[in-house]
């Protein structure tokens, strides 16, 4: 399902890297718009595994009382920090509410800054709004702030994603890609997936660089 999905992806972005340079006017707008639509596709990949990441830390806490459960399984990430702000704002995100999604959120940062997981979903709530820039720094933030590889990944893929999709900067998108890769090879398979990098020498070789 994912190599169908992917892809129809790299499909889409073949075609706007071919056209792109030479495009002009509605058919450099509809270009755009798919590039959105891929930026869109990356947006759902982060919430998928936000949710997954939900599921895995419910099961954890579920577990976390057995007797023959290690009790260093418990996802560090929500031991203690469970609040009741943070069910609210997981609620508002899913009902698409981003406005009270943020609310929720940046209260908890506020109190709890390395709180990584409140924060991933903050940066997402900004960037559901269309708050980009705000979206962008929170995710920066993250990677500076996080020990947690996957997570810091994530925040690299997600800047990159933004640089390409919304500032046009491809060569500042593939950096950050390139960050992602070296701080978690597995975090940008799809995009080796879909065909737009390989492996060389321990980096990312774009194979259409500079994109446009």
């Amino acid at each position: 399902m994912f190599k169908h999905l992917f892809a129809s992806m790299n499909e889409m972005l073949d075609e706007i890297a071919s056209k792109y340079d030479k495009a002009t006017g509605a058919r450099k707008k509809e270009l755009q718009e798919k590039l959105r639509t891929l930026k869109a596709m990356s947006d759902t990949f982060i919430e998928e595994w936000l949710l997954f990441e939900e599921k895995l830390a419910a099961f954890h806490q579920q577990q976390h009382h057995h007797p023959l459960y290690a009790a260093n399984m418990m996802d560090p990430e929500l031991e203690g920090k469970r609040s009741d702000e943070f069910v609210r704002g997981q609620g508002y995100y899913k009902l698409w509410m981003y406005d009270e999604a943020i609310r929720e959120f940046s209260a908890i940062v506020s109190k709890q800054p390395d709180f990584t997981l409140a924060r991933v979903y903050l940066a997402m709530s900004y960037l559901r709004r269309g708050d980009i820039a705000e979206s962008y720094s929170h995710f920066h933030f993250l990677a500076q702030l996080t020990n947690n590889l996957q997570m810091r990944a994530i925040s690299y893929n997600a800047m990159g994603c933004i640089q390409a999709a919304h500032h046009d900067n491809m060569d500042k998108a593939a950096e950050y890609f390139n960050l992602a890769f070296q701080t978690d090879p597995s975090s940008v398979q799809p995009l080796m997936e879909m065909g737009l990098c390989c492996e060389k020498k321990g980096q990312l070789q774009f194979h259409q660089q500079p994109y446009r």
